[in-house]
């Protein structure tokens, strides 16, 4: 079982940035791809990108890449969604997973946080 706790939403204005952490726990952490999944008001869930135990962020979709950036403390069990240049769409519910396989399904992932607030005013 992995637990994920994620911290940092809130309120930006368009243009601004936000960090996102997911602190993780359970056993055999470096076994786990960890990633970061958003859903908007009534739309889809979207994902946006995943990260292995070493490594760069990996699979971010054309509508956040160069503009999201995940990363991870392997000393902490934290995993970070640093998002620049943010925009009134970037506003949905963004959550953490992990999985013990590599994905860009938002269908596939085992493992949920409990999710936290984006807004970004235009």
């Amino acid at each position: 079982q992995v637990q994920l706790v994620e911290s940092g939403g809130g309120l930006v204005q368009a243009g601004g940035s936000l960090r996102l952490s997911c602190a993780a726990s359970g056993r055999d952490l470096n076994t786990y791809w960890m990633g970061w999944i958003r859903q908007a008001p009534g739309k889809e869930r979207e994902f946006l990108g995943t990260i292995g135990w070493s490594g760069p962020g990996v699979g971010y979709p054309d509508s956040v890449l160069g503009r999201f950036t995940i990363s991870r403390d392997n000393n902490r069990n934290t995993v970070y969604l640093q998002m620049n240049s943010l925009k009134s769409e970037d506003t949905a519910v963004y959550y953490c997973v992990a999985d013990l396989r590599f994905s860009r399904s938002v269908h596939e992932y085992e493992f949920w946080g409990q999710g936290t607030q984006v807004t970004v005013s235009s």
